[in-house]
């Protein structure tokens, strides 16, 4: 389990400004156990993942953990494989990613109603919803999770119905996923059957860093080859950094799902279109005459089967 601490720091909330989408760095970072069970002919095989909620005074990240350090281990995959291969005509990666994990982001500014879900289908979207309302009904039962006293609340929240625990000590009217409304940090939420379980796992202070919060990349030297995977954050960006991504294309979830589609009938096709699949490259510049290629070679395991999605229809 992360580290515990007693939030001592400051947490009396500033009014809130009127551009509440303006980068800000976060104060405090709760960790959750993600687990769900998504094959209901596997009950005891739940998917599971590691989950990060990054909170600001006026905003909020919920992102995947384990894509962090997926991505973190396949770029020293990829460091030491360019190093081997330096030199050659013609390189060959590969690299192990792992697991599948959660590519989708969740940003919530409720001083604007506003939610943004970040999506990635080789090029990342945005899409923008309003933050969602969920009735919440708050008993006197009471609960301590580490350090932090907490209260039950309960609500019903697409197609499920949902026991909250929130800590009214930390004003920040949000949780993991699309979960928030209460007046408080929701700490730890699971719906009726524990099908869906956001466990408490730890929550730290962020300790200011002493660089600038985003530093401009420096651009690659002439006869380096750059190679980014599609999806991957800037390894340049601040990670404790409250900020929409800057390179994701605003759409709506209609034509978000037509895409969807379109990548799920014809995947090659559809990455063609995109403009090359998995990764992007620079080539060596000038001398040699020669036209280097690379290849990467991504192993992965086969698609999950879902037959109990995270979000059910409601029944009529």
């Amino acid at each position: 389990m992360k580290k515990l601490f007693t939030l001592t720091f400051c947490l009396c909330v500033t009014a809130l400004v009127a551009n509440a989408q303006k980068p800000e760095m976060a104060k405090a970072i709760v960790h959750y156990k993600f687990s769900h069970i998504r094959d209901t002919t596997f009950k005891d095989k739940p998917y599971t993942e590691n989950m990060v909620l990054f909170l600001g005074e006026t905003s909020s990240a919920y992102k995947s953990y384990d894509k962090k350090l997926q991505e973190a281990m396949m770029k020293k995959q990829l460091e030491q494989q360019m190093a081997e291969q330096k030199g050659n005509g013609n390189m060959n990666f590969k690299i192990t990613g792992g697991k599948p994990t959660t590519r989708t982001e969740y940003y919530q500014f409720p001083a604007q109603n506003k939610f943004m879900r970040k999506e990635t289908l080789i090029t990342p979207y945005l899409i923008e919803e309003p933050i969602p309302v969920i009735s919440w009904k708050i008993s006197a039962d009471t609960a301590s999770f580490g350090t932090l006293h907490c209260q039950k609340a309960t609500g019903h929240f697409k197609g499920r119905d949902y026991t909250a625990w929130f800590c009214p000590d930390l004003p920040f009217h949000t949780g993991p996923w699309k979960l928030g409304g209460l007046p408080g940090l929701i700490v730890e939420a699971y719906d009726t059957n524990k099908e869906v379980e956001f466990k408490f796992d730890g929550m730290e202070q962020v300790v200011p860093s002493e660089k600038p919060a985003t530093v401009a990349a420096a651009p690659p030297s002439p006869g380096t080859t750059v190679i980014k995977f599609g999806g991957m954050e800037d390894s340049n960006e601040d990670p404790n950094l409250i900020a929409i991504p800057t390179n994701a294309v605003k759409t709506t979830e209609k034509e978000f799902t037509r895409l969807q589609a379109a990548m799920k009938k014809d995947p090659q096709a559809f990455m063609a279109a995109m403009g090359g699949g998995n990764m992007a490259m620079r080539a060596p510049a000038g001398g040699g005459g020669g036209q280097q290629r690379t290849v990467i070679n991504l192993s992965g395991g086969p698609a999950a089967v879902i037959n109990n999605p995270l979000e059910l229809p409601e029944k009529k």
